[in-house]
């Protein structure tokens, strides 16, 4: 198994049934661990009463909080999620929030750099603010032999094209959904005409290794290494598409570091999501034998 850095947001998603832990770095480092690899999750929660709350329920869910800073610039994360008709999210995010406040010293590195972490994992909400998004390069910079992986997800009112032109050099493998990437063409100013010359131009612009794009229960799709591919997806009955994709990615870095074929990759990842989607909240004590029983419902 590897060692996987996720650094980035951890906060509160209050959704119509409940209050559930999330933010996608904690929700691809909680992945993670179930998968068995270890993880290094940096992030912020505030001095308030829901830090301390956070901090427990970091360590319940199997990812060590040892490198999550206590700060008083801002409260815990929370955001208020709500589903339109169509059982899309739209989020509500509260900014400033603890995890915008991130502390990478020099004994926090020196911990990451002296474990040799395989994958990198970076987002974009936390990296809005110019101190999270020093943390970020400056990790990156620290890990000359670590594989970069940044999923875009891009949520309102936290992204411009001055911070994707600084994060998406950066990356070997990359992620978002097939929405994201209309937005990423109206930003950069592209007319792609399908997910494939999307993936084409992008890898050849920013020198991605990978492209891998969701498309929800119709599966994914995926540029790798000059190839590209569109693998079925799993529909779910009801489905919740919280932390979905974060654990999609999780699944991706679990396939490469277990050198499986591309396709493989992707099956595996889109049962994973699948199975996070059929759920409530963003994280759930699943098992492999639970990703195993998603073939009964493959399209």
């Amino acid at each position: 198994m590897g060692t996987i850095v996720s650094i980035g947001e951890v906060l509160w998603d209050l959704l119509p049934d409940g209050e559930y832990l999330g933010g996608a770095p904690f929700n691809f480092a909680a992945n993670c661990a179930r998968l068995g690899h270890r993880v290094l999750f940096l992030s912020a929660v505030g001095q308030d009463p829901l830090g301390q709350r956070t901090l427990e329920a970091i360590e319940a869910s199997g990812v060590s909080s040892n490198l999550v800073s206590r700060v008083s610039e801002a409260g815990t994360g929370v955001v208020r999620v709500e589903f339109d008709t169509d059982g899309q999210p739209h989020y509500t995010i509260n900014r400033p929030a603890a995890y915008d406040f991130l502390r990478l010293d020099k004994q926090a590195l020196k911990s990451i750099v002296t474990r040799h972490p395989d994958f990198v994992y970076f987002g974009t909400l936390s990296e809005l603010y110019e101190n999270n998004q020093a943390a970020v390069i400056k990790l990156i910079d620290a890990l000359p032999g670590s594989l970069c992986f940044y999923d875009v997800n891009l949520r309102k009112d936290s992204f411009n094209l001055g911070l994707l032109t600084q994060l998406m050099p950066r990356a070997q493998i990359v992620k978002m959904n097939e929405q994201e990437t209309r937005v990423v063409q109206e930003l950069f100013g592209t007319k792609a005409a399908n997910l494939e010359e999307f993936c084409w131009t992008y890898c050849r612009k920013f020198g991605w290794r990978a492209a891998w794009i969701t498309l929800g229960p119709a599966g994914c799709a995926v540029f790798h290494d000059g190839k590209f591919a569109e693998v079925a997806g799993f529909p779910v009955a009801t489905p919740n598409p919280v932390g979905a994709g974060d654990a999609f990615s999780a699944a991706v870095c679990h396939g490469i570091l277990e050198n499986w074929p591309v396709v493989r990759i992707a099956e595996f990842a889109n049962k994973l999501g699948a199975l996070i989607a059929s759920q409530p909240g963003a994280v759930s004590a699943w098992s492999l034998q639970d990703i195993d029983s998603i073939q009964i419902a493959q399209i």
